[in-house]
């Protein structure tokens, strides 16, 4: 396996990776040479899951089993190449849900012993910095021409499951975690709140949609984590428990008073509330570390507000700001593609077949 890998990494062409990604409830199948994005098709179990309020993880992994063929070939297709042609697999081998993870890491090992690539399962948040590197016609950076991604970088990464702070130094070498959410992840925030307002799952977009008429400043939710006491202790951490809670009771004694409530208001202001606690404590990071760059990804990235205010601030604060495209943010299997491309480049050894997923791996561990 060494010999191929050494192989690859000094040919003359870019290795072509197929990245699979099934940590929660979207199938995704990337392909890309190097840097070049070729294909990124993704088949989501959102609706299966919306009557339920949440991801339900027996049906998302069976969702998995049965769109993983069909996503591979569509992959395949919209890239033009044939699975003989390419170089080397990569997966997700975690953190997320152990029974999805499972289907993508079986699906991978299948198709690395078959062809006889070499196959690397690495780390589902360290992929979402990975997506940055990406280019291809069909990319273009969302805030700005701004060249490739200099390190060392500060990543913000939101999303369902996931809100946590990285600081990159080398992305298949040096990531180190300086803070996470102790208790409710941005996204599911978004989806509880959403339920409180009568709001579809899942909650992010409808929130967005409906914030979109209301003030952000009409009622002053709580910012957790963030009073003196607390960033002595927690500084890079967050918590969203509170403000959920805030929010509740709001909504609830203006129920009791007998008094309409105002959604968009309400959303709005919970809205701004997630938006300015992610971002004080990501510009605090680059102003600590003095690193004037500062990375987004994840699946709430696609928050309007989280974006306009993004770029309001990190401009004031002299820090540049990455923000990948849409398509990339969310979970995909481009992301996983890219970061096996650049161990490859690396001259990384792949991962043994005999590794299982990890649904808590750490994000310091960027390969399996």
């Amino acid at each position: 396996m060494s010999e191929t890998v050494s192989a690859l990494a000094g040919a003359p062409r870019e290795p072509l990776v197929l990245g699979i990604e099934t940590s929660c409830d979207e199938t995704g199948v990337g392909i890309v040479r190097g840097r070049t994005l070729l294909a990124n098709a993704i088949a989501s179990s959102m609706d299966e899951h919306s009557r339920f309020g949440g991801v339900i993880p027996e049906i998302a992994a069976r969702a998995h089993l049965e769109s993983m063929t069909p996503t591979i070939e569509r992959a395949l297709a919209d890239a033009g190449v044939t699975l003989e042609e390419v170089d080397a697999i990569a997966v997700t081998g975690g953190p997320g849900l152990a029974g999805a993870l499972m289907v993508g890491v079986s699906a991978a090992k299948a198709l690395a012993v078959s062809l006889g690539r070499p196959l690397y399962a690495v780390n589902h948040l360290v992929g979402h910095v990975g997506a940055d590197l990406l280019t291809g016609d069909a990319l273009r950076p969302a805030v700005g021409e701004i060249g490739e991604l200099e390190l060392p970088t500060v990543a913000l990464l939101v999303s369902g499951g996931h809100t946590s702070l990285l600081v990159v130094r080398d992305l298949v070498s040096d990531v180190e975690l300086l803070g996470e959410t102790i208790d409710d992840a941005a996204g599911e925030a978004f989806d509880k709140v959403a339920r409180l307002l009568g709001l579809p799952y899942p909650g992010g977009p409808h929130i967005d949609r409906v914030a979109a008429d209301g003030d952000p400043q009409a009622i002053r939710f709580p910012r957790g984590l963030t009073l003196p006491k607390d960033m002595a202790k927690h500084r890079y951490d967050f918590s969203f428990s509170g403000l959920k809670t805030s929010v509740a009771r709001w909504v609830e004694k203006r129920v009791a008073a007998g008094e309409p409530v105002p959604v968009a208001d309400v959303a709005a202001s919970f809205r701004e509330a997630v938006v300015d606690v992610l971002l004080t404590k990501a510009l605090a990071a680059c102003a600590d570390l003095e690193i004037p760059r500062l990375l987004l990804g994840g699946g709430v990235v696609a928050n309007a507000r989280l974006r306009e205010v993004a770029a309001e601030r990190a401009a004031a604060s002299g820090v540049q700001l990455r923000v990948p495209p849409l398509s990339l943010c969310t979970d995909n299997g481009a992301m996983i593609a890219s970061l096996g491309a650049q161990l490859v480049a690396a001259g990384h050894d792949p991962s043994s077949l005999d590794f299982g997923a990890d649904s808590t791996l750490p994000v310091t561990n960027i390969q399996l």
